[in-house]
């Protein structure tokens, strides 16, 4: 009996300072009122910029250092800031379509951090899935992290998430019609 109860006590006594040493996991969710996501598009004859409205999102720290995170685009929130009038409301109204990011069917995009490795300083490399208009891709970038904030620069080509509307890779004879399968994405998240 005191045998067994020596083991027991042991192997409590292993398992919490297990427990002890084991590193605890922190969520930091992001400020989405102060974040800010950024697009650029060009085409032919020039280019159109605007935002996308953040809809949640959190980085993963352990022991100060990023591992992790998840985060939501509002689709429907694509806003056009180049335009005015009527062009404006031409161009949203031509995005938010099944011809661009159809987001009556496809209301958010999300991206899912699978690795992080620490470069120098507070530069990460960063891979993840990217998930748009319902099709998701791996995607690699380099993400500078401080204490309240973090910023990367992304272009995503778009015609890998179904976006093809204008592009000379699907379409032939556009002419200055054609619009670059790249585009541009300026992110800064708060927290």
């Amino acid at each position: 009996m005191k045998m067994n109860v020596l083991k027991g006590a042991l192997a409590a006594t292993v398992i919490l300072t297990l427990v002890a040493f084991t590193n605890a996991i922190e969520k930091k969710k992001v400020n989405i009122k102060d974040s800010s996501i950024t697009w650029e598009g060009e085409k032919l004859t020039g280019s159109h910029e605007g935002t996308i409205d953040l809809k949640d999102g959190y980085f993963l720290m352990e022991e100060g250092e990023l591992v992790g995170g998840e985060f939501t685009a509002d689709m429907t929130s694509i806003n056009v800031t180049d335009l005015e009038g009527d062009s404006r409301e031409k161009l949203m109204g031509h995005l938010r379509s099944d011809d661009f990011f159809g987001v009556d069917t496809y209301g958010t995009a999300k991206f899912v951090i699978n690795t992080v490795a620490k470069k120098k300083g507070n530069i990460y490399g960063i891979s993840g899935d990217l998930t748009i208009k319902g099709k998701t891709n791996p995607i690699a970038f380099d993400l500078e992290m401080n204490e309240n904030s973090a910023t990367t620069n992304l272009v995503i080509d778009r015609t890998k998430y179904d976006v093809r509307y204008g592009s000379n890779t699907f379409f032939d004879n556009l002419g200055d019609k054609t619009i670059y399968d790249e585009f541009n994405l300026a992110i800064d998240l708060k927290f």
